[in-house]
């Protein structure tokens, strides 16, 4: 696993803070999780990409978007450049595996071992606060 440290914050918190919506905030900045069924990437079919919302780097596609039950947009794959940096998290008495983006250090959501078993058996439970989506 990555160590958080390596990574920078990209903007300094203020910058963050005037570009970022509260909630945009709260889960990037604040390791935050937005409420399950309320993210309005969740039931998102339409094709495109999903960037990062901090800095808009590019983390996944929607050919790794898949439908799960979990509350959040879930993904089998990261995007073979997105390098997302996961970090060991064992808050709120749970073992977790926490994901952020590489490059500017925002928390995105967890990676759980519960996924499709034919790419990889991994779900990223992503926040959709965290997330960009540009159609293509």
């Amino acid at each position: 696993m990555s160590d958080v440290e390596e990574n920078k914050d990209y903007f300094d918190d203020r910058t963050y803070k005037d570009r970022l919506t509260p909630i945009q905030y709260h889960v990037t900045r604040e390791s935050g999780t937005e409420r399950p069924f309320t993210g309005k990437y969740n039931l998102e079919k339409r094709e495109g990409k999903y960037y990062c919302i901090c800095c808009n780097h590019l983390l996944f596609t929607s050919e790794m978007k898949y439908e799960s039950t979990c509350g959040w947009p879930a993904f089998h794959t990261e995007h073979s450049n997105a390098q997302i940096s996961r970090i060991k998290d064992t808050s709120h008495g749970m073992n977790r595996v926490e994901v952020r983006c590489h490059k500017c250090n925002a928390h995105l959501g967890h990676v759980f071992d519960d996924g499709p078993i034919k790419y990889g058996g991994e779900r990223y439970c992503i926040n959709s606060a965290s997330l960009n989506f540009e159609e293509v």
